[in-house]
């Protein structure tokens, strides 16, 4: 019981001196960690909301597209908050503008693609002999 007492009781004060606020230094801790929380977690997020929100306002008849759900299409009509995609011939399905993860701009002045580097010669190609060896 003594030791319990020793180790939780206040070390002294001098003569003189005013008493430390130990609620001082947790402040600044609590306010030091919003501040990196915000720089790491919160700010990034809404800066990629925010490129999303512009890709998608930014759509345009014949873009590909990739919903949240991996369905690729073509956009064949836009409307005010859903799009109708062209999966493939004679397939037309209704999404909201927010299920599209990612588009990508086709038209009169297509991006230029990062060249298919061709397979390395070290690749055997899969015949039926080497298939089950």
């Amino acid at each position: 019981m003594k030791c319990y007492s020793i180790i939780a009781a206040a070390p002294p004060q001098k003569q003189g001196e005013t008493p430390q606020n130990p609620m001082g230094s947790m402040w600044v801790m609590l306010l030091l960690m919003f501040v990196i929380m915000y720089f790491l977690i919160i700010r990034p997020q809404s800066k990629q909301r925010k490129e999303q929100a512009a890709r998608v306002a930014s759509l345009s008849k014949g873009d590909k597209i990739i919903s949240i759900g991996g369905l690729h299409g073509t956009v064949h009509h836009i409307s005010k908050t859903t799009v109708t995609v062209k999966l493939s011939e004679g397939v037309f399905v209704p999404f909201e503008k927010d299920a599209i993860r990612s588009v990508t701009k086709v038209g009169k002045g297509k991006q230029k693609e990062d060249p298919v580097e061709p397979e390395s010669s070290e690749d055997e190609e899969m015949t039926d002999e080497n298939r089950y060896r």
